[in-house]
């Protein structure tokens, strides 16, 4: 029996692909896709995450929700994935129009009618705080929370100490690492050096032949060249579907371990790190202080250290076919 699942998205051209491993895969039903802004503004998100369903012909009800950070200012990443998030392709209008109900909304009676459920998000955390803040009640009915953000232990994407979604909104971030969602943190480092798909790889993509193949890079060209701005490695950068095939298949992640995790909300030098207590000093009664919210909340996050990085391609490659 499938899997039910719900995606979190701000839809640029990886979370794209991400929509299509689960939308393709026999294992998985997405009940609803949610929206937010990040990569691209909210509307531009809701419409992308439409034509995507369109084009890979499944009905799923897509909510429109939150537009901004919930204390901040927002900044998008159009400069990686194009003005329209997918490339700058100038996609046709989606066939069906949004949900009428609104994200939050979404994600509280999406978990109160499938209890079980299992989350995956792709962008800033927002939709999912909100949720939670006003539903405490679906915390236990949420069997897996799959987060694409932060980096464990490494280096960031939008300042040398954070990525990009967390950034996005630490707030909200901290919110959900600290709710008691079952969350899984898979970090920015899985979608550099190996994990990225090599020139070969994309060939390989590009040799599959299906419209779905051909759209995945496409939708993914202006991001291949800001892959290479941003980090000098060529190839195709693609975080959101490592993420979503450690949820379709968990394990993919080889190696994973929970911990005490908090995010850094104060520092603008540190905005958005995820700090990850690897050794458990937190438990040391000198740090009590410090991580109080943290311990009083437990482990709180599942955090990814290492993947099988042909497992996780061979999945990508299997739900293009």
């Amino acid at each position: 029996m499938p899997r039910k699942m719900l995606i979190d998205t701000d839809m640029g051209s990886d979370d794209a692909v991400a929509l299509i491993m689960a939308l393709r895969h026999s294992d998985i039903e997405v009940i609803a896709v949610t929206t937010t802004y990040g990569n691209v503004a909210r509307a531009q998100a809701t419409r992308n995450a439409l034509v995507v369903a369109d084009l890979c012909g499944v009905s799923v009800p897509v909510h429109s929700g939150v537009e901004r950070p919930l204390v901040r200012p927002f900044r998008d990443a159009t400069w990686f994935h194009g003005g329209d998030g997918l490339g700058d392709l100038n996609l046709p209008e989606p066939l069906t129009p949004p949900a009428e109900e609104h994200a939050v909304n979404a994600i509280i009676a999406a978990a109160e009618q499938n209890p079980g459920l299992m989350i995956v998000t792709l962008g800033p955390l927002t939709n999912l705080a909100l949720a939670v803040l006003q539903a405490p009640h679906i915390i236990p009915l949420i069997d897996r929370c799959v987060v694409m953000g932060g980096a464990a232990c490494t280096y960031g994407n939008i300042t040398p100490a954070a990525e990009y979604n967390i950034w996005c909104d630490p707030e909200a971030a901290r919110q959900v690492f600290l709710s008691g969602l079952p969350v899984e943190m898979v970090g920015w480092e899985f979608c550099i050096g190996e994990h990225a798909l090599s020139n070969d790889e994309i060939a390989a993509v590009n040799a599959i032949g299906t419209p779905l193949a051909d759209f995945a890079l496409r939708c993914n060209r202006v991001a291949i060249e800001a892959y290479h701005t941003q980090t000098r490695e060529h190839g195709l950068s693609l975080p959101d579907p490592v993420a979503m095939a450690i949820a379709i298949d968990p394990t993919i992640a080889t190696q994973s371990s929970l911990h005490y995790v908090e995010v850094e909300t104060q520092s603008e030098l540190t905005r958005g790190l995820t700090l990850v207590d690897k050794l458990d000093v937190a438990e040391d009664t000198r740090n009590r202080d410090v991580w109080a919210q943290a311990i009083s909340a437990g482990k709180n996050v599942r955090v990814t250290w290492e993947i099988d990085i042909p497992r996780w391609k061979a999945l990508l490659m299997a739900c293009l076919r």
